[in-house]
């Protein structure tokens, strides 16, 4: 009898989002979408239902997927609690082919963990948490609007690790009010004494709608130059520490990147939930209004809950590739580059090459990425890519 090979095919990879809208207090800087303010119980059941329904309805759109990464931002996940995320992650992993090896991560104020809850959510299924540090000066996170201390935060780190948690990023600002190039050496060197395995730097931006914007000219924030000299600080600090950087922002021990956050820069799928979550799934991109009770209303009514969704064209896409990839240090190539889109690399390598002489581009192993000192001028780079893109016209196919 003549013995059939079994064809096994291979499911594609997909992240999932969830976002938790809801926080102890509204921080100076922040423009996310939450709903701060004292723990609103029936707001948070409502929530909770509304995104198991949206979660077990999504579902069947996916089966030919695979979720490798799982990711709970906010909002502050943690003062949702691990109740909540942990029947959250439980739909997913019931409704969704899960990945064994998946990384699942949640966002965690320093104020609002302890060790059962940790330990809760360590036995459910998370992995990775992600601690919003920010500061090691408590007078900084006072005019930050942070609900924690730094004290705070180093147990935080200290409970995640009792708790069972061997992937720890913490997340830094810097540029802050009145903060000093010495002020923020000292808080590198604190931060990295807590030896996460991932640390995020974050250049403060002022936005419109914030609490700082309608401030901010007399807040005596550091000047582009002086947030310019904080970056290549810690890109030089953080790798002689072992953190390579592998983003604008990221920096992490050897088998330590977020690949959860890879997936954006990259360009692979994932699917939103939750109030003003962002999808890239099956060629349309899409995100959902940012309104708690719209979102609510809609999925528990079958209504409509998305303020847009397109279809994303060839070209479009070409550009977010240049926009995303030169985020991370392994850059664009060529051949991926007329493969995927059909438009020719020379252009896009005149302008590299001409950079290159600028000391903000380097070609390395046949791929080309920014300097540190080119990241911090990429929104340039990206203009001056784009417009060559632009007037590109496609390649012939062969037949």
């Amino acid at each position: 009898m003549a013995i059939i090979p079994v064809v096994e095919h291979k499911k594609k990879p997909l992240g999932i989002y969830v976002h938790i809208p809801f926080c102890r207090s509204k921080c100076e800087y922040c423009d996310f979408y939450s709903i701060p303010g004292a723990r609103n119980k029936d707001l948070m059941e409502r929530y909770l239902d509304a995104t198991v329904a949206h979660i077990r309805e999504t579902a069947p759109a996916a089966p030919g997927y695979e979720v490798d990464t799982v990711y709970f931002g906010g909002g502050t996940p943690s003062f949702f609690g691990a109740r909540g995320l942990s029947r959250l992650f439980a739909e997913i992993d019931r409704r969704f082919n899960v990945s064994r090896d998946a990384e699942v991560t949640f966002e965690a104020n320093p104020d609002s963990v302890t060790l059962p809850m940790l330990m809760s959510l360590r036995r459910a299924g998370f992995n990775r948490i992600s601690i919003g540090v920010q500061s090691d000066l408590d007078e900084q996170l006072k005019a930050l609007g942070r609900p924690h201390n730094y004290k705070q935060a180093q147990q935080a780190v200290s409970l995640a690790r009792r708790a069972g948690f061997d992937n720890v990023s913490v997340d830094l600002m810097f540029g802050l009010p009145n903060q000093s190039r010495e002020q923020w050496m000292q808080t590198l060197r604190h931060v990295i004494d807590l030896k996460a395995d991932h640390i995020s730097c974050y250049g403060l931006k002022v936005e419109p709608g914030t609490k700082l914007y309608a401030y901010q000219n007399c807040a005596n924030l550091p000047d582009d130059d002086a947030q310019a000299d904080m970056y290549f600080y810690a890109v030089e600090t953080l790798e002689s520490f072992g953190y390579k950087q592998y983003e604008i922002s990221n920096f992490a021990k050897d088998g330590y990147i977020c690949r959860h956050n890879m997936k954006y820069w990259v360009g692979d799928e994932y699917l939103g939930f939750g109030p003003c979550a962002a999808s890239d799934f099956a060629g349309k991109r899409f995100t959902i209004e940012p309104d708690l009770e719209k979102y609510i209303t809609g999925v528990m009514n079958k209504g409509v809950i998305l303020s847009e969704c397109e279809t994303v064209p060839l070209r479009e896409r070409a550009g977010e590739y240049l926009m995303l990839r030169l985020r991370t240090v392994d850059g664009v190539e060529e051949g991926e580059y007329t493969r995927s889109f059909l438009l020719p690399f020379k252009p896009i390598e005149k302008v590299l090459l001409d950079l290159q002489k600028q000391d903000l581009t380097v070609l390395t192993n046949g791929r080309w990425r920014l300097t540190p000192k080119g990241f911090m001028v990429s929104n340039s780079i990206l203009v001056r890519l784009l417009d060559e893109q632009q007037r590109s016209k496609p390649l012939a196919q062969k037949r």
